[in-house]
């Protein structure tokens, strides 16, 4: 019995974990990101803009991972069913939230391109640049309010709709 409460203790320590590396890498990289897009800098664009590709693949996917697979384990274990309505609810808000994270990679890959290049230049970021920052944001928005709606089912865990 010990074993097996340690062990539930350990992957609910690596779901909590990785869940504030996912939300907070992600939440310090698009404030970072949000203010350099608003410096006028384009050195500062290019460096943060490759900095934030770094800690999407350092932190971000790892934890992108370890979430689902941690979080079946973890609600396995207690004995709740899949089909509970708060799992329902946070599986369907997590795939939201990966509908807007990865256009949100791809979009992060071509404006670290594009902010290396004019910088390397001395020219200023193109207009595309610009219309990636749009959606970059656009898409934070909705990816981030699913993630503080989860954290809330996680930690209550409502009956919500059928009991």
């Amino acid at each position: 019995m010990s074993h097996a409460f340690s062990l539930y203790l350990a992957v609910k320590w690596l779901h909590i974990v990785s869940s504030v590396f996912m939300v907070g890498t992600g939440f310090g990289s698009a404030f970072y990101m949000f203010f350099a897009n608003r410096s006028g800098s384009v050195a500062a664009q290019a460096v943060v803009s490759r900095l934030l590709v770094r800690a999407d693949w350092w932190f971000t996917t790892p934890a992108i991972l370890i979430q689902p697979a941690s979080g079946l384990w973890l609600a396995h274990a207690a004995g709740w069913p899949l089909g509970a309505p708060w799992i329902v609810l946070t599986l369907a808000l997590y795939a939201l939230a990966g509908a807007c994270w990865l256009p949100v990679v791809w979009l992060q890959l071509r404006m670290a391109r594009m902010a290396q290049a004019a910088h390397a230049q001395g020219a200023p970021l193109p207009p595309l640049y610009w219309r990636y920052a749009r959606r970059w944001e656009a898409l934070g928005y909705p990816a981030f309010a699913a993630m503080g709606v989860i954290y809330w089912l996680m930690v209550n865990k409502p009956a919500l709709w059928g009991g």
